[in-house]
Parts: C-alpha cells; structure tokens; sequence
C-alpha cells in the first residue's frame, strides 16, 4: 500500500477520535478550550510512545506513517490551539490565553518525554 494511503487512513481516525473528544468535552459556558487541551495532551502521550517503539526498531514504517505522521497528525490540532489562544486573546482574556499556550507547551512536551519513558519501562 502507499505511503499516503496509510497516511491517509491514520490522519482520518485521529481527525474522527479528535471530533468526538471535542463533542464530548465542549461546553458553550467553559472558558477553557479543554478539547483541543486534552487532545493535543493525548496526541504528545501516544507520539511519546511510539517514538520509543520505532527507536527499539520495532516499529515498521509504514505503521510509523500510519499512526505517527497520519494518527497523531490527524488527531492533534495546532490550528485550532493557535486560533483558540487568539480568540482569547481578542476576548480580553489574555492571561488566559497565556495560560492555555504556556500549559499546552509544557504539557505537551511533558506527556510526549511520559509517554517515551513508559515504554522504555516495558
């Protein structure tokens, strides 16, 4: 199979797994933009994990592509995070905003080293 098809499949799971975090964590009176949070956080987790398998060699590339570059790609959302921050930002929130940003930013780099040393433990 090609590469862009596994690309393709795993970034469609991951968009369809993102839309139903965002459905089920939505709500029109939170201040937070929890969804997006919660999915990127999930999204660095996994990619932490499968990092550690593909640097142990146990990870072939087309199973990269799918759930790496495809899944992972798919289901995290810079975007959205970039135009939720500014959103905040132009609502008169902005130590908000620099929460969300500076929490998204630590968070995400602390799930993705989590998710890498879980692994190595196994």
């Amino acid at each position: 199979m090609s590469n862009w098809i596994y690309v393709f499949i795993g970034g469609g799971i991951g968009s369809l797994v993102r839309f139903g975090i965002a459905n089920y964590l939505i709500s029109p009176n939170a201040k937070f933009p929890y969804a997006t949070f919660v999915a990127n956080i999930v999204a660095c987790f996994i990619l932490g994990i499968l990092v550690s398998i593909q640097l142990k060699e146990q990870l072939q590339n087309h199973h990269a592509l799918l759930l790496m570059t495809g899944f992972c790609g798919g289901f995290s959302t810079f975007s959205t995070f970039s135009m939720e921050a500014l959103n905040l930002m132009q609502n008169q929130q902005v130590g908000l905003a620099f929460i969300y940003i500076g929490l998204s930013v630590l968070f995400g780099l602390l799930f993705v080293y989590f998710g890498f040393k879980i692994h190595q433990h196994f």
